[in-house]
């Protein structure tokens, strides 16, 4: 009877917190930039490090 293995790596946990880190730092840019327009790029990368984060867990 032949069993399959499964290759694992951790790749998705990695991808995760890197990207998850990158969109606190968005978030952060967000908090600290209010009424300018930093702000604004803050958010547009929190929004876009958090949704490549959530398709990176769903990739690898």
């Amino acid at each position: 009877m032949a069993t399959e293995t499964e290759s694992t790596t951790d790749m998705n946990v990695g991808l995760a917190l890197a990207l998850g880190t990158a969109a606190t730092i968005g978030a952060l840019l967000m908090f600290t930039g209010a009424p300018d327009t930093t702000a604004a790029w803050g958010f547009a990368a929190a929004m876009i490090f958090s949704s490549l984060a959530v398709v990176g867990i769903h990739l690898y």
